[in-house]
């Protein structure tokens, strides 16, 4: 694997730690895609660094676990800010 490719892997994954954050987070915080980034945490770290793999894996699961209530919060937000009809 390229280095830059590595200290992307690396650097996002910290990132992902420190921060809680999600796929969607740590994209948007990067400019790159969802795609990348999960690819990066999932296979990529795995082979570069399995114990950090196995730390982001942890908070991807918090998040997972909790997108449903994200959702619904979401949904909330959006209907309270809606004019009646």
């Amino acid at each position: 694997m390229k280095g830059y490719i590595e200290e992307r892997v690396i650097e996002i994954a910290r990132y992902i730690i420190d921060h809680n954050a999600t796929v969607r987070q740590a994209a948007k915080h990067y400019g790159i895609s969802k795609s990348t980034v999960h690819k990066d945490v999932t296979e990529r770290l795995h082979q570069i660094s399995p114990t950090l793999s196995t730390e982001v894996r942890m908070v991807l699961d918090v998040n997972k676990s909790e997108r449903h209530i994200r959702g619904g919060l979401a949904t909330k937000e959006k209907y309270l800010h809606q004019k009646p009809l």
